[in-house]
């Protein structure tokens, strides 16, 4: 089988080449470079382009990264710092709060310190405990009958008391039963406690029911 002649083949167009005009040659050939030039462009050095312009963004966006992490990186001994000193400040706010088994000794101690200042106990109501975020507020209705020294002697003794006791809404009148100046001091001692991780999850919901105390009844003085 013999192989075909290609510039047989070709001498045709090279003939309606020869018989173009040097204008239209010039435009022919400018045409097919510019659809050379055009689909190396397309094929070539488009998805070059695009490559780059995805390896630039990604190169950009692990820049803002790496400078956000050296940010972190510089200012992570301050934030230990920080965090080393709320703890502290955490465990001494929970030695000031006594667990629940400690309430009962506490609420002796209060009652006891007003004895010591030489007063006397008309009322003494633990009331019911008002759940907070991670402790609840125990609220104590008191009437104590005294003299002012003796009254700001026992408020001082209670400030004394290793726990967290404040005492509000004080209301004073003159005890008009008894003849040497005596005092009802009417006011509410507010202790807390700290809630285990159960009881704070329970003080969270909605509706929880308040935990009732028990009456202390305190000894009078003598």
């Amino acid at each position: 089988m013999e192989k075909p002649d290609i510039s047989k083949s070709l001498a045709p167009v090279f003939e309606k080449l020869e018989k173009l005009s040097k204008i239209k040659r010039f435009l022919l050939f400018g045409g097919i470079i510019v659809v050379i030039v055009a689909a190396c462009v397309y094929f070539v050095f488009l998805p070059k382009i695009q490559q780059y312009q995805k390896l630039s963004s990604e190169y950009s966006d692990l820049d803002k990264k790496l400078a956000a992490a050296k940010k972190t990186a510089k200012e992570l001994p301050k934030l230990k710092e920080e965090f080393d000193k709320a703890e502290i400040q955490l465990k001494i706010v929970m030695k000031a709060l006594p667990e629940s088994k400690e309430i009962p000794s506490l609420l002796e101690s209060i009652s006891l310190s007003g004895q010591e200042a030489g007063l006397e106990f008309v009322l003494f109501q633990p009331g019911s405990e008002r759940n907070k975020s991670f402790y609840a507020e125990i609220p104590v209705s008191m009437q104590i009958s005294g003299k002012y020294h003796n009254v700001a002697v026992f408020f001082d003794k209670v400030a004394r008391l290793p726990r967290i006791v404040n005492i509000q809404d004080i209301v004073m009148r003159v005890d008009k039963s008894k003849k040497d100046n005596d005092l009802i001091t009417t006011c509410t001692a507010v202790t807390y406690k700290f809630l285990d991780t159960k009881d704070a999850e329970i003080s969270e919901k909605k509706g929880a029911p308040p935990k009732k105390k028990t009456v202390t009844k305190p000894g009078k003085h003598a």
